[in-house]
């Protein structure tokens, strides 16, 4: 079976996956750029969230829970899963988000750090849709230190636990049936996870406005004012902060996936705005200053697949470290920056208008480049690991 991959993609690094992979890869592409792309420009400059039916939709398509084995609809690997995630900001970065949550940080987190019975329970409710679900980590005074600053409280009381503390850019935030929420232990100083219902009595969710990248995302402001969660609750495995960094290495190499699609939808918006405007006689795409921005954008897309794909291999093959996840979102965030700028560039005065589906990846990856670690946290990573010198402070 011989399926089409992405222009965009020059040496071909989609075709080393395996057919069933193309397939649910074709199939998710399809329904991306009939079903979701028709919306996303309105519902950005409108700040609005996804319709029902699109989470439905996604869901359906397998896209949540693929790592794990009580939800993975087939055999798949996590070079396949990061090309899921660069398909999904392709189109945009939002519902990539969406889905990088609820797969990855969400169900990451109760694969990771809950027991065998808590997997079997809630891993299916988040898979099939029934529950949405949001990762509370970062504090209003708390984002890179989150393994030493953590402010939120989690008491014992008997055989519950009590909840109290202030979350901040939660994404899905207000619009989650539940959450994993994390919180230090006023017993022993460590951090503790648990699956907290956003019904409880004491959480509060405010949606964060006038937010410029990422609008689709519902970010907001999380308080927990003596929110009692049972101890059935707590993920029975969280335990200290290095469970919590176990779940975001899961997630961090996706991340960087994330960016090469954000840079490949302002690179294909802009190579077909290049097609058809005319300029001194002829279409802009045949002038060599813009065919050079072509070539660099090209170039920051290939190399950065390139790195995505050895990454994840690594995570495949039990190889990958904190380090190599951290040198692949630093670079191609980075990257990704260069390439929606030189994208915009190319279209002049139209390339800040939504229409010509440019600004909005140019917007989105303000906040790509900054989240699930900032570039110079996962520079200092690498760094570490190249010195065996931590320098974080």
């Amino acid at each position: 079976m011989t399926f089409s991959t992405l222009t965009s993609d020059f040496y071909g690094f989609e075709n080393g996956l395996e057919d069933r992979e193309k397939e649910v890869l074709a199939n998710l592409r399809h329904y991306l750029e009939t079903e979701v792309k028709p919306l996303v420009n309105d519902l950005w400059a409108r700040a609005e969230w996804l319709p029902a039916h699109v989470v439905t939709g996604l869901a359906d398509l397998g896209l949540f829970g693929m790592p794990w084995a009580e939800t993975q609809p087939f055999e798949n690997s996590a070079v396949f899963r990061g090309w899921v995630a660069l398909e999904l900001a392709r189109i945009d970065a939002s519902v990539a988000t969406l889905v990088g949550m609820q797969n990855g940080l969400v169900m990451g987190a109760v694969g990771v750090a809950g027991s065998p019975e808590q997997r079997a329970e809630w891993l299916p409710k988040f898979a099939s849709g029934e529950w949405l679900g949001c990762f509370a980590l970062t504090e209003p005074l708390s984002g890179s230190d989150s393994a030493q600053g953590l402010r939120t409280t989690a008491t014992p009381d008997g055989d519950d636990w009590i909840l109290n503390g202030s979350k901040r850019w939660i994404g899905n935030g207000t619009i989650a049936t539940h959450s994993i929420v994390w919180a230090k232990s006023t017993e022993d100083g460590q951090v503790k996870g648990f699956l907290v219902p956003t019904t409880s009595a004491g959480w509060s969710a405010t949606k964060i406005e006038n937010k410029q990248a990422l609008r689709i995302v519902q970010n907001a402001d999380i308080t927990l004012t003596d929110v009692r969660v049972p101890g059935a609750l707590k993920l029975a495995n969280a335990n200290s902060f290095r469970d919590t960094a176990a779940v975001l290495r899961l997630t961090r190499a996706e991340v960087a996936w994330a960016a090469v699609g954000n840079s490949i939808g302002a690179y294909e918006g802009a190579v077909r705005y290049g097609s058809e405007r005319v300029q001194f006689g002829k279409t802009i795409d045949g002038h060599q200053l813009i065919q050079e921005h072509y070539s660099k954008m090209l170039g920051n897309i290939t190399s950065s697949i390139a790195l995505c794909t050895r990454v994840s291999a690594m995570l495949d093959s039990g190889e990958q470290r904190d380090e190599h996840a951290a040198l692949a979102k630093e670079f191609t965030t980075s990257r990704m920056r260069e390439t929606v700028a030189w994208a915009r560039e190319s279209m002049g005065g139209n390339g800040i208008v939504l229409d010509y589906d440019v600004i909005r990846h140019f917007a989105d990856a303000e906040a790509l480049y900054s989240y699930e670690g900032t570039r110079e946290m996962n520079a200092l990573i690498v760094g570490r690991a190249i010195t065996g010198k931590a320098a974080f402070v």
